[in-house]
C-alpha cells in the first residue's frame, strides 16, 4: 500500500517504529489531521473556568474551537461562551487594535474577570497589531491579568500551540512562586471531559494525598496560583504539558512524572508511582486496597464480553502517543489486535514503545492524513478506529465502528470505572448489525 503514499511521508509510516520520523511540520497539501497552533493552545487554556477567552481575529476562529473541550465545571460556566473582536476586511486595512481595546474595555467592566486571555491569531499576525500594548494598558487601567498568547496559526502547528499555553500559565503561576511545599500533587494534562478529572482525585482524596491543582479541567485562577507549593506534578497528556511541566520544575523546583489513567494496568502504575514518591506507609496501603478493590470490579464486569471482541482488529489515531500506547495495552485486555496506530504529535520514544508492544506487522503513523488512515484500515481489515472527531466520517464511511475518544466523548473513559465504560462502548459499537449493512450497500 506504500506505492499509494506520498513520497515526502514514507518514512513518517512504520511497520517497526524505529526511525519514525515525526515532531516535524505537516507536509504542506497532505490534508494533515492536525490543528493548527491557536487551537493547540485554546485547548490547554479554555477549561480554566472562571477565565475569560477573547479571541482576536475573524469570528471563524471563534467558532472553530467553540466549547472545543466537552469539559465540565462544578463553578462558573463562562468558558463556555466564545468571544471574539470578529475583525472583518476594514479592520484588515486599518487595524484591529481599536476593537480590541474596546472590546477588553467591556469585558474588565461587565465581568470583571481575574484573568484574561487574548488569543492572537493568523490575521493579527499578518497585519501586525501591538496586542502586548494593549493588554498593558487594560492591566494598568483595570488591575486585571491581560495575557496574550501570540497563535497565529500558521507559525507551526498543534504542539507549538501547548508550548504557547504552557507559557501563558507560567505567567499566571510564576508571581505566586514560593519556597514554601505541601505535600500534594497537582494534575497535568487532565481536562475533565465527561468529569473524568472529578474521577481522579476521587481515587486521590479516597488514598489521603491532596491535590492542590488541575491544569486545567475544572480549574479556577485561584487553584492554579496554588501549584507552585505541590511537591509533585502528575503528568496525563504528555503532548500537551510536557513542556509546563519542565517549565514548573526549573522555576519552581517540581519534580514531576508521567502517568496514565486510561486502562487497569496504567491507571493502577499512575496511582502506584505517585504514591512510591510522595505517599506514606498508610497512603500506599489504601492505594493498594483501591487497586485491587476497583481492579476486580472492572475485571469481573469485562469477563462476559471477551469472546464476543476477541480476535477484532482495531485502529487508533490519537492527538499524543502516550495515550496511543495505553490504548494499545487496554485493546489487548480485551482481546482485540492493534493493526493501525498513530498520533498527532507523537515522540520517537512513544513510537518505539507502540512498535514494541503492538503485534508484529502493525503500521505506525506519525501526523496521518486521511488517505493514508483509509488506506491502511482497508489494507488490514480494521473493525473499529479509536480516535477523535475529524476520524469519526472516515470510519463511517468506510462501514467502521469508531469510538470517540476524544473531546466529544459523552461517558468517561479515565480511571477504573472508564475501563467498563470503554469495554462497553467498544462491544456496542463494534458487534452492532448496522455495519454489515453499511458494508454490503457499499458493493453496489
Amino acid at each position: 500500500m506504500l506505492k499509494d503514499i506520498l513520497e515526502e511521508r514514507r518514512n513518517s509510516i512504520s511497520q517497526g517504529g524505529a526511525g519514525l520520523d515525526c515532531e516535524k511540520a505537516s507536509l504542506a497539501g497532505a490534508v494533515s489531521q492536525r490543528a493548527c497552533v491557536y487551537c493547540g493552545a485554546r485547548v490547554v487554556l479554555n477549561p480554566i473556568t472562571d477565565a475569560f477567552h477573547l479571541v482576536h481575529g475573524p469570528i471563524g476562529c471563534a467558532s472553530y474551537t467553540w466549547d472545543i473541550r466537552g469539559s465540565l465545571s462544578a463553578g462558573s460556566e463562562l468558558f463556555r461562551q466564545s468571544f471574539s473582536t470578529d475583525l472583518r476586511e476594514r479592520d484588515i486595512v486599518f487595524g484591529g487594535v481599536d476593537k480590541l481595546r474596546a472590546g477588553l474595555k467591556e469585558i474588565a467592566e461587565i465581568y470583571k474577570p481575574p484573568v484574561i486571555f487574548i488569543y492572537a491569531t493568523c490575521v493579527v499576525g499578518v497585519i501586525g497589531d501591538d496586542v502586548e500594548a494593549v493588554a498593558r494598558e487594560i492591566e494598568k487601567a483595570y488591575g486585571l491579568r491581560v495575557i496574550v498568547v501570540q497563535a497565529p496559526g500558521f507559525a507551526g502547528h498543534k504542539s507549538l500551540g501547548y508550548r504557547l499555553a504552557g507559557e501563558a500559565l507560567m505567567k499566571l503561576l510564576t508571581p505566586h512562586k514560593t519556597d514554601q511545599k505541601e505535600r500534594a500533587i497537582n494534575i497535568l494534562g487532565d481536562y475533565n471531559l465527561a468529569g473524568e478529572m472529578w474521577i481522579i482525585k476521587n481515587y486521590f482524596r479516597e488514598i489521603g494525598l491532596p491535590v492542590l491543582a488541575s491544569f486545567t479541567g475544572d480549574s479556577s485562577c485561584a487553584d492554579l496560583i496554588k501549584a507552585p507549593r505541590a511537591s509533585l506534578n502528575v503528568v496525563q497528556c504528555a503532548g500537551s504539558m510536557t513542556y509546563l511541566a519542565q517549565k514548573m520544575e526549573e522555576e519552581f523546583g517540581i519534580p514531576w512524572i508521567k502517568a496514565s489513567f486510561f486502562g487497569l494496568e496504567d491507571t493502577a502504575k499512575a496511582l502506584r508511582e505517585t504514591l512510591d514518591i510522595l505517599g506514606t506507609e498508610a497512603e500506599i496501603e489504601r492505594a493498594k486496597a483501591l487497586i485491587a478493590r476497583e481492579s476486580e470490579k472492572a475485571k469481573a464486569f469485562i469477563e462476559p464480553y471477551l469472546p464476543a471482541l476477541k480476535g477484532k482488529k482495531a485502529a487508533i489515531f490519537v492527538g499524543g502517543g502516550f495515550k496511543a500506547i495505553s490504548l494499545i495495552r487496554q485493546f489487548i485486555s480485551l482481546g482485540l489486535t492493534t493493526v493501525l496506530v498513530g498520533a498527532q504529535t507523537g515522540q520517537k520514544e512513544e513510537y518505539e514503545v507502540m512498535a514494541k508492544i503492538a503485534s508484529p506487522g502493525t503500521v505506525i503513523l506519525d501526523d496521518a492524513n486521511p488517505s493514508e488512515l483509509e488506506a491502511f484500515m482497508r489494507e488490514k481489515g480494521a473493525d473499529i478506529l479509536v480516535g477523535g472527531v475529524k476520524e469519526r466520517p472516515l470510519a463511517y464511511k468506510l462501514g467502521v465502528a469508531f469510538c470517540d475518544h476524544n473531546h466529544e466523548r459523552q461517558s468517561p473513559l479515565a480511571g477504573f470505572v472508564g475501563v467498563t465504560n470503554f469495554t462497553k462502548e467498544i462491544n456496542l459499537t463494534i458487534n452492532s448489525p448496522v455495519w454489515s449493512y453499511v458494508q454490503a450497500a457499499a458493493t453496489f
